[in-house]
């Protein structure tokens, strides 16, 4: 079943040295995720590095992935921090997007 006006809500869990953004669509179990990891700093600013973005199969087609991107961009925009794409979606996303360009690590 896909629909891509799912409403879904994503908070954000620090774990230690990095973190998880959790996607959770309404009316569903499973969840998506993009954990990042600790990457220094680079210009006097903390870098996040990207390293992975999961959605189930069963929440897929809604634009579950690409939220959990546009959280990560709001708060490094908000908080001041770079992001490392190591992750292939979330790199693409970047390429998608130039005026991202001055956030990318």
């Amino acid at each position: 079943m896909s629909d891509e006006n799912a409403k879904v809500t994503i908070t954000h869990h620090v774990q230690g040295t990095g973190g998880r953004y959790v996607a959770a669509v309404e009316g569903e179990v499973e969840q998506g995720y993009l954990e990042w990891e600790a990457g220094g700093e680079q210009g006097g600013k903390e870098v996040r590095i990207a390293a992975h973005t999961i959605v189930p199969r069963a929440i897929g087609g809604r634009g579950v992935a690409g939220a959990l991107v546009e959280r990560l961009i709001e708060d490094a925009e908000r908080q001041d921090f770079l992001i490392r794409p190591d992750c292939s979606y979330v790199a693409k996303k970047f390429a998608d997007n130039p005026d991202w360009a001055a956030l990318k690590a």
